[in-house]
C-alpha cells in the first residue's frame, strides 16, 4: 500500500541531497521515478533540482502533475513541498490513495518567522509518515528555525517567500532563533 511521506527540515539539512539520493536508489533498481517542484523555484534553472552538494536531477513542475499521466510511474518525489498550495496536497494524496503510488515530500516546515508554510500546513495533516532531516545550529543544538539574515541580522519581517540560499538563510535552534544570535554565522557574515 502506497503512503505519502513527508520529510522536513530546516534549511541546509541535506533535504534535496536526500530527494536526489532516494531518487536514484529507485532509478538503480529499474523504476520509474519522477521527480517534482513546484513552478516558482527556479534558482537552479526551470527544470533542475540541485542540491548545495552539488548532486541533480532533471524535474517536472508539480502544476503539470493533474494533467500527466502517471501510468508505470513506481515514486513520486517531491521537492521545495513547503511552496505546495492545499489542492496541490490534495493531488498528491489522489496520487497515493486512487492510484497506488508512493509520493515522497522534502521541504521546510516552518517559514523564517516560524509559521507553517501551506504545503507544509496540508503534508503535516495529511501525510502518513513525518520524518525529521536534522541539521544542527552553531551552537550544536539541533536546528528547528529558519532565519532570514539580512545586513548580518536575524530578521523577522518581510515577505513569506523570498528564495534564497546561505546567503540569506541560517538554521538556527529555537533559543538562538528567538534571540536573533547567529553565532559564527554572524561573524562571516559581518566580515569579522
Amino acid at each position: 500500500m502506497a503512503k505519502l511521506y513527508f520529510r522536513y527540515g530546516a534549511m541546509g539539512s541535506s533535504k534535496t541531497a536526500n530527494a536526489i539520493m532516494v531518487r536514484y536508489n529507485y532509478v538503480e533498481r529499474g523504476q520509474q521515478v519522477l521527480m517534482v517542484k513546484p513552478k516558482l523555484d527556479t534558482r537552479d534553472g526551470e527544470r533542475i533540482v540541485r542540491s548545495r552538494s552539488g548532486l541533480e536531477a532533471e524535474c517536472v513542475f508539480v502544476e503539470e502533475l493533474p494533467s500527466m499521466s502517471l501510468d508505470g510511474i513506481d515514486c513520486v518525489i517531491v521537492d521545495e513541498a513547503q511552496f505546495l498550495t492545499r489542492d496541490q496536497v490534495a493531488f498528491l494524496v489522489h496520487v497515493v490513495d486512487d492510484l497506488n503510488i508512493p509520493v515522497i515530500a522534502y521541504g521546510l516546515r516552518a517559514d523564517f518567522q516560524g509559521n507553517f508554510f501551506e504545503g507544509s500546513m496540508w503534508l503535516m495533516a495529511w501525510a502518513d509518515t513525518i520524518e525529521e532531516v536534522k541539521t544542527i545550529c552553531w551552537c550544536g543544538k539541533k536546528a528547528t528555525c529558519n532565519a532570514r539574515v539580512y545586513n548580518g541580522r536575524v530578521v523577522k519581517e518581510g515577505e513569506q517567500i523570498l528564495l534564497g540560499g546561505n546567503s540569506q538563510y541560517v538554521s538556527l535552534c529555537r533559543k538562538h532563533w528567538q534571540r536573533g544570535e547567529l553565532g559564527s554565522f554572524e561573524k562571516l557574515s559581518m566580515g569579522d
